[in-house]
């Protein structure tokens, strides 16, 4: 016995662009979702879910990133898209109407980097890549990364189902090769011990709760900034050459990506 509710509402995406000096018409699109699950007026106390870490710090993430673009020497070469998409929360449904109505077409998309929820709890050993062994995007971030002291490493808890529940996985589906990371759990302060700990702590007691906000006295960002140097990184060396990256030969989206690009009208000659 179902009863079923059918209520008509708007939210907005936010897009900002950098345009590229060579190829504008191509773009490297960073993505974090700015929604979160708002206020919940039945609940007594602080009933506001102010989703400081999912994802305020994804969001955060983006704008530094861009702020570090912006103010680059050198402009880069492709476009940047700095995406904030709505709804996450509600079923990934910002992220579907841009894949629906892409800023610059799909087929111009080199990449997509998405940040959902990094943990402020200090520098780790290792980045986790939602999804390992999807693309060759990772080939990317491995050196960077471990510039950066961080080995990748798959996450923890693949049966959570963490890559089917983020907005990379719209672009994922329409072929766009998507990188979708998160911090790691082996902490120079504690090792993977404390870092499982901390993570048990967050989803236990903040994780899609009221308690998930800022704590000014616990925050500690520098695993978060380890992290995006790192797919910076990866962004600037997309945006400056000519590569196109695509999903790993036995990846179920590389079909669809191929697809795409064999329809993709032939460049201009020089």
């Amino acid at each position: 016995d179902l009863k079923s509710t059918t209520v008509d509402k708007q939210s907005r995406n936010v897009v900002g662009i950098l345009p590229g000096s060579e190829h504008a018409d191509e773009a490297v699109v960073y993505m974090a979702h700015w929604d979160h699950l708002g206020k919940h007026p039945g609940e007594t106390g602080d009933n506001i879910y102010n989703g400081a870490v999912d994802n305020g710090t994804g969001v955060a993430g983006i704008l530094e990133i861009a702020g570090k673009f912006t103010g680059a020497p050198t402009p880069p070469k492709r476009s940047l898209l700095f995406v904030a998409v709505t709804l996450e929360e509600s079923g990934l449904l910002g992220s579907q109407y841009y894949v629906a109505h892409p800023v610059i077409p799909l087929d111009k998309t080199v990449a997509v980097v998405n940040l959902d929820a990094l943990s402020p709890i200090g520098k780790s050993r290792d980045i986790t890549v939602v999804g390992m062994g999807s693309s060759e995007l990772e080939d990317i971030l491995k050196p960077i990364a471990l510039k950066e002291g961080m080995a990748m490493h798959a996450e923890s808890r693949p049966e959570a189902g963490s890559y089917f529940r983020s907005d990379h996985f719209n672009f994922a589906k329409a072929g766009v090769p998507a990188l979708y990371v998160d911090s790691g759990e082996d902490l120079v302060d504690g090792g993977t011990a404390a870092g499982e700990a901390a993570s048990k702590d967050y989803n236990d007691n903040r994780y899609h709760k009221p308690a998930d906000q800022y704590d000014a006295a616990t925050w500690k960002l520098d695993g978060i900034l380890a992290v995006l140097d790192s797919v910076y990184g990866v962004g600037e060396q997309l945006a400056n050459d000519d590569a196109w990256p695509n999903w790993y030969k036995t990846n179920p989206f590389r079909a669809a990506r191929d697809k795409m690009m064999a329809a993709k009208p032939a460049a201009p000659a020089k």
